[in-house]
């Protein structure tokens, strides 16, 4: 597994929407496994593959529900994710991105959505989160769409580096 360069705003390929994955071969297993290795090193809970460069609707999660303890972080890989449910609730909070290092803003979402997607292996699948998870997949979501969470934002502002490392992506 190799650490992959997350790829900075304004780099003009964080604004493409990204093209469907199409091929559930060896390459793209070996994506996903330098992706999380690369989600783990910034470290953050989200990545989307235009942060790493390729133009795939391919996201990767990894992310503990702080509300359990001792709770053990999940992975989550969706492939191709459509949101095809959302809640009529929002939540206001602050958000920040590996690709804009040092920046936060507060972000109105859903507080629960249904994603339809193919998981690693190409298998269709349907998952209903809510909370911050929620908040995880439509933040990354947007990065396939061209969407930064600072086009949604309200109140930006710089973060130390120690603050970053709390919020995470």
């Amino acid at each position: 597994m190799a650490v992959l360069e997350i790829v900075k705003f304004p780099d003009p390929g964080l604004r493409l929407k990204a093209k469907p994955v199409q091929t559930f071969d060896k390459s793209l297993q070996k994506l996903i496994d330098d992706m999380f290795e690369t989600l783990r090193a910034a470290p953050g809970v989200g990545l989307a593959a235009p942060q790493i460069g390729q133009s795939l609707r391919l996201v990767v999660v990894e992310y503990a529900d702080e509300e359990k303890e001792d709770a053990k972080p999940k992975t989550y890989v969706l492939i191709n994710p459509e949101i095809i449910k959302t809640s009529k609730e929002t939540v206001m909070a602050t958000e920040a991105c590996l690709s804009l290092p040092n920046l936060a803003g507060n972000v109105e979402r859903h507080e629960s959505i249904t994603v339809k997607a193919k998981n690693r292996y190409g298998q269709p699948m349907k998952i209903t989160v809510k909370g911050w998870l929620a908040r995880i997949f439509q933040h990354e979501i947007d990065h396939l769409n061209g969407v930064l969470y600072i086009d949604r934002a309200t109140n930006m502002y710089e973060l130390t580096d120690e603050e970053m490392a709390e919020i995470k992506d």
